[in-house]
Formats: structure tokens, sequence, C-alpha cells
């Protein structure tokens, strides 16, 4: 059976060319950065190397970019890290309902250790409003995280006039771009935040690479303690492969970036018209400031975990709700803050395309998901009117 991945949001496979890279780093190029020797001094050239090649795919300075493990970590640094700095000038936070986990984790252990947080809501296409952010600024507020693009519905958020707005009071502002990031245009500048986190593995790097972009002259708290690494702001021996890796793969997506977006968009947009002859199958997100390659739905009387297993089946690999959350049997609560209703939550999907995906792969899923879907209403108790019907009412996104 031939396989249809569309869960790039999930990880990309490994560009050939960064594994390339990335080999003589496992073998005879095995140095810890920190010797002063030989083999020290080479592995050292390579991670300068590779944060050259960081920073010239989000247009930073190289000494901004502090490599890290993942992008979690990149987002509980940067929450972590810019609170626990300003905490004598105020312990308030802005967090938006669309973060990631590991964002909104972050962010509830800050309340556990006496900071306040105020949850920012979004509309029924994911935005968040700056003029909502305005509102809610208090005298105690030091730092505002808003995502770039949430992975779950693809809306890309207003991040400049967030700023804009936060820099009138001497506001922090950060911004999880691991969406975004080597998938479409993200100039750190030109967004005007303070600090931003990336993973490589979203743009066909190694999984266990990731950066956090701290501006230069603003003020953070290391996450890990120990030796002088990345400048004394993040201890533990370098993952020399993995950063050489992540370098090779932002390289590579600076150069391909707009004819991978221009190959991937019309994909996506034949996803969502495919999906819109689907009966009770409704478009979430924004259909135009999304991003390029990706197309999420919520499908009415069906549960999300039915639909990835029964399309697997059909060797059609895709998502429900964020890839972190996909194992919980609950309502996704990205699609929640939305005022998606939970029941119509349950039924969430995920396509997200990559540069291996052709039209052929969106033909088949066509074909194959309308199937999966009458199968589907035929055995659920909400289609034949049991339950709560109000809890399975109407998508609030648009169709």
């Amino acid at each position: 059976m031939k396989k249809y991945y569309v869960d790039h949001v999930a990880t990309n496979p490994l560009h050939p060319d960064v594994l390339k890279a990335m080999m003589p780093y496992f073998t005879e190029e095995f140095g810890n950065p920190l010797s002063v020797y030989e083999y020290g001094m080479k592995a050292k050239a390579a991670i300068e190397s590779a944060r050259e090649q960081v920073a010239g795919l989000v247009n930073a300075k190289p000494a901004e970019i502090i490599f890290t493990a993942s992008g979690a970590e990149a987002n509980n640094f940067a929450l972590r890290g810019i609170a626990l700095a300003r905490q004598n000038e105020g312990k308030h936070l802005l967090v938006s309902r669309m973060e990631h986990h590991s964002v909104l984790n972050a962010a509830r252990f800050l309340e556990k250790s006496g900071f306040t947080v105020t949850y920012l809501p979004v509309d029924k296409q994911g935005f968040v409003a700056p003029e909502t952010v305005k509102k809610m600024i208090t005298k105690e507020t030091t730092l505002i995280s808003v995502t770039h693009a949430s992975s779950e519905v693809g809306t890309i958020e207003p991040i400049q006039e967030i700023v804009a707005i936060a820099k009138e009071r001497n506001i922090s502002v950060h911004t999880d771009a691991v969406a975004t990031t080597g998938n479409i245009p993200v100039d750190m500048p030109d967004l005007g935040v303070d600090v931003m986190s990336m993973a490589a593995h979203q743009f066909y790097g190694p999984k266990g690479a990731g950066a956090l972009v701290v501006k230069q002259g603003t003020r953070i708290v290391p996450l890990i303690y120990g030796g002088i690494q990345e400048s004394g702001r993040r201890a533990g021996t370098e993952n020399v492969p993995a950063i050489v890796g992540m370098g090779k793969a932002a390289e590579l997506a600076k150069a391909e970036l707009q004819e991978r977006m221009a190959y991937l968009r019309p994909l996506r947009d034949k996803i969502i018209d495919a999906m819109a002859n689907v009966e009770r199958v409704y478009l979430t997100g924004d259909r135009n400031n999304r991003l390029p390659a990706h197309a999420s739905f919520c499908a009415e009387y069906i549960e999300g975990e039915a639909m990835l297993l029964l399309l697997a089946a059909k060797g059609i690999f895709s998502a429900s709700g964020s890839a972190c959350s996909s194992k919980a049997l609950k309502a996704s609560p990205v699609l929640l803050s939305m005022g998606i209703p939970s029941g119509l939550a349950q039924g969430s999907i995920v396509f997200s395309l990559g540069m291996g995906n052709t039209p052929e792969d969106i033909d088949y899923i066509a074909a194959e998901f309308p199937a999966v879907i009458k199968r589907l209403r035929e055995i659920s108790p909400y289609s034949q009117g049991w339950g709560d019907k109000e809890e399975g009412g109407s998508c609030t996104a648009t169709k």
C-alpha cells in the first residue's frame, strides 16, 4: 500500500543534504566544543557556522541565537527567563489561548510561582485581536506571548501590531515561531519581538535541535545552569551533529523558501476546496491568512481518533488536534478557545503538507475521506439523534 504522509506539523523527514552535513560529527569530528585542541576547535567552528546559518534564516545576529534541544525548551526558556529577569518591574504576563502546551504549561508554572497570567481570547478564525491585548495590559505587565501561527489551525497572528502596542509600555514580547520558521518568511527585526522560538525538524532538519532568538540587550535568566556553553546562557555539552544539521536545514530553507511556498500553497487550497464538498465538515482557521501547507477541519458527529485510524488503514497519516495532545481523548483547548463547541472540536482533523506530497496525493485523500466520514457517521450515536445535540452543534468557523 502506498503511504500518504500529511502530518508535517508533527515532524518532517530529514533533508538528504542535512544528513550528509551531520554525518562527520557523529564519527571523525566528535570533539567537545570546549576543548582547546584540534578536535574541539573544529566542533566549535561548526557550531558557529551553524549559528550564522540559523541567524540568516530569520535575519538575526549570530550572537542572538541560543541553541536548545527543542522548540518546547525554547518556549520554556523564553517565558521563565524573561519573567524572572523582569520580576522586580512587575509579575503579570499576557499569554494567548492559542499557544502550544510548552507555553501554556510554562505560564501555569509561573502562576504557581507568584506571577499573574491573563489568557488572551481569540476570535472564530483564531486571531488574537491587538485591541484586546491593549485592554488587558496592566502596570505590572512585563511579557506578552503570542504564537506566530498555530500548528493546529494555521492562522498567522498579527504580531507586528501586538509588538507596537507592547513597545509603547516597555513590555517584552515572545512569539513561538516553531510553525512558521522555514515555512514562511520570518524576519526577527521586522516582527519586532524580543524573543522567538524555533525548531529544526519543522524545516527538514533533525529532531533534538531548536533555538531561542534573543534580541541583543534583552535580559533573560538561564533555564539550565551548569557550564559556560552558549555564552553562559544555556549549559550542557552541545549536540554538535544536531546543531550542524539545523544550520544546514536553515540554509536550505532560506534558499528554497519561495519555491516551497509556491509549490505547497496550491496543494493546500486544493484540499480545502475538496473538503468544502463533504457534508458537515468545516474549515477551522482563516482561509487565506494561514500557513501555506496547512488545512484543518472539524467533522460533525465524529471523533478525531476514529478518523485517524480509518485514514491510516487507507495509508493516509494525518493528525487530530496538536501533535502533543492527539493521544488525549478530549477536545482541543485551541479549538475550544475559538468558540467551537466541545462535541464538534472532538472531530478535529489536520492535513499538513510537505515537499514530498503531490497533487495526486490530494486526489486520493479527497476520494477516500468522504467514505471514512460516511462510515463513522453510520455508527455514531450522535448522528442518530442521541446525546446532546447542542454540544455537537454547528461550527463557528468558516465553511
